[in-house]
């Protein structure tokens, strides 16, 4: 893995976090276009996702402050544990949607997520605007 100067930050950490953040963004907006009754979406592993979320978009956030203010080496030990649970946090969940409503929304998540811009990831995150990414 190729390193950043930082703090032994790896230079792939900030893309990777960016990906994972507009992928949960296209599950989540595709999940509010489809049709589903609350009983057919697994509340928890929806939580979960929206915690990996928010962690994600926390990691990304700490990237941007100054040197010396945050504990980076275990936000980093963190955000990579985080990392490697979203597959199969991902795949426990669309495991749990109904099989006929499955298909769909991964082709309308697929849509989406082509759709979005890559300042999109930063969405939500203090001191960024995303009109300038």
């Amino acid at each position: 893995m190729a390193r950043s100067s930082r703090q032994g930050i790896p230079a792939t950490l900030r893309p990777g976090l960016e990906q994972a953040r507009l992928d949960l963004l296209a599950l989540f907006r595709a999940l509010d276009r489809m049709a589903l009754e609350p009983p057919e979406i697994p509340q928890r592993l929806l939580r979960q996702l929206f915690e990996l979320d928010a962690g994600f978009a926390e990691a990304l956030w700490a990237l941007d402050q100054p040197p010396g203010h945050l504990d980076l080496q275990a936000m980093l030990r963190d955000t990579l544990a985080a990392l490697k649970r979203l597959p199969d946090a991902l795949a426990r969940f669309r495991s749990k949607i109904p099989k006929p409503a499955a298909a769909t929304l991964a082709q309308i998540q697929v849509s989406i997520r082509q759709g979005l811009s890559p300042a999109e990831a930063y969405n939500m995150i203090p001191g960024r605007d995303p009109q300038i990414g």
